[in-house]
């Protein structure tokens, strides 16, 4: 789990900096911060579960086992990318390990990730499908039609928003008529559950208990994990941040990945500084391989605009 949070920390700040240097195209939303939740999470599920991300979907994809190379070819803009270079940062998918998309559209795929938790229960092959989304995007439409049908229907679905106080500049104070967004979980009849997204423990074992509970038909669970990004929300240069320092310095105190840190360290020392550092080291040269790998890479033709076109 540390592992896999520092890669995704890693990854984030890469991203930032090649970002901001003009290597990677589109825009940038950095996860950093969060870490614990997509981890802690993935971490319950198995393979073949399936989820869906957001637009800030880079540490759901690596904590559900997509390839680095790939995934940093496509923010790239290179055609060995998830999607031939052609999606960019906020649309990688990786259907071999059950990861079904990022999305660019809040909430856009709550609904979309419902009808994968129908399919598994048609199939009866046990599988759970997971929604990530934003304390946003549990204003909108999709995220009550989609509780409603789930649970109507008992579908094996976790929906797990990551609350991180706000969407895009705008407080959660501003457009939330209640505290907790785990407490519109009652209005459709199904668990509610709160729990710190900087505990990875916390949330694992939230995510445990519901995966139970969907797998033996029991239906969906809402999990609330309070959490909280470290950047603007985007990385785009010049871009206005109105959150408060102190409330940013804050939360960055709470950081996942040291919390982690020094839970290991005080395990009778079953964890060195010298073991971190080693991790690290690891972390960052896998970075650079998928830096080296997508830069090798060719960019899409220009015919392959007309390609992987889809219409009715």
């Amino acid at each position: 789990m540390l592992r896999l949070m520092q890669t995704i920390r890693r990854f984030e700040e890469r991203a930032s900096a090649d970002y901001l240097a003009g290597k990677i195209y589109g825009v940038v939303h950095c996860y950093i911060g969060e870490e614990a939740v997509a981890v802690g999470v993935c971490g319950a599920l198995n393979r073949d579960d399936q989820i869906i991300s957001t637009h800030r979907g880079h540490g759901h994809c690596i904590a559900k086992g997509a390839d680095l190379n790939r995934m940093m070819a496509e923010l790239y803009g290179r055609e060995t990318g998830y999607c031939k270079g052609k999606g960019g940062s906020m649309h990688s998918a990786d259907f071999g390990v059950g990861m079904l998309g990022a999305n660019g559209i809040v909430a856009g795929g709550i609904s979309i990730v419902t009808g994968a938790g129908l399919a598994a229960q048609m199939e009866g092959k046990k599988r759970v499908a997971v929604s990530f989304f934003g304390d946003g995007a549990s204003n909108a439409g999709p995220f009550h039609e989609s509780l409603n049908i789930a649970a109507s229907w008992k579908l094996p679905m976790i929906y797990v928003c990551e609350n991180n106080l706000y969407a895009a500049q705008t407080s959660a104070q501003a457009t939330h008529a209640m505290k907790d967004v785990a407490g519109r979980a009652a209005g459709y009849g199904i668990p509610g559950v709160i729990v710190d997204g900087n505990d990875i423990f916390a949330v694992h074992e939230a995510t445990v208990k519901a995966v139970e509970r969907a797998r033996a038909g029991d239906g969906p669970t809402l999990i609330e994990c309070k959490t909280y990004r470290w950047r603007a929300h985007t990385e785009r240069p010049g871009q206005p941040d109105y959150r408060p320092k102190e409330e940013i310095e804050a939360w960055k105190k709470s950081d996942p990945i040291q919390r982690l840190v020094n839970h290991l360290k005080g395990q009778q020392g079953q964890f060195s500084d010298d073991e971190w550092k080693k991790m690290d080291e690891e972390v960052l040269a896998a970075i650079e391989r998928s830096v080296a790998f997508s830069e090798a890479s060719a960019f899409p033709k220009p015919q392959a605009a007309l390609e992987d076109i889809f219409a009715d």
